[in-house]
């Protein structure tokens, strides 16, 4: 997996050191509460190991999930993702729809700072240059901050759709330059 840089951030791959770090970003309500249709948080820092395992195993050219770091202090500030989508299904488990989506999970200390389009914005671009010609990002309805980074990176609302995660979400999408 690619390691970017931005003026103040650098995406890197997770690594298992990082599993507190992980655990204490998803065993908040805060963070988990819009993410899945059933939102729930992580109960114990296994569950951080196994999902650090599983982020560092994934075998795509382009789809990867990385650490965002803070260059000025070296501290993790959150999560960058670029993968496949699920598409609605009748039935359990869900299967990947053909699209990428892009989201973002980041650290309540360091919501405000614009770190999620800075580091999306640089995932796009890689997205990009990588050959991908569609990017989308799907929110909660009620998740206007995401929404508005959704804004900054140059992706265009869509509307309400029920096509992905068995969910009502708010699309967003964004093509190729």
């Amino acid at each position: 997996m690619l390691t970017l840089e931005t003026d103040r951030l650098t995406l890197r791959p997770w690594e298992p050191e990082d599993a507190d770090f992980a655990f204490d970003l998803y065993s908040r309500w805060e963070v988990q509460r819009f993410i899945g249709a059933v939102p729930q948080v992580m109960e114990g820092r296994p569950q951080a190991v196994e999902r650090i395992r599983i982020w560092r195993n994934m075998q795509h050219p382009v789809h990867a999930v990385w650490a965002v770091q803070l260059k000025a202090t070296g501290q993790l500030a959150g999560t960058l993702l670029l993968k496949p989508i699920p598409a609605s299904a009748a039935s359990l488990p869900l299967h990947p729809s053909g699209d990428t989506e892009i989201g973002w999970h980041f650290h309540p200390d360091h919501w405000g700072c614009g770190y999620a389009s800075e580091a999306a914005s640089a995932v796009l671009e890689y997205a990009f240059a990588s050959g991908l010609t569609k990017v989308v990002a799907v929110t909660a309805p009620a998740n206007v901050a995401s929404q508005k980074v959704c804004g900054r990176i140059g992706m265009r609302h869509a509307g309400q759709t029920s096509e992905y995660y068995n969910s009502l979400c708010e699309l967003f999408v964004v093509t190729a330059p």
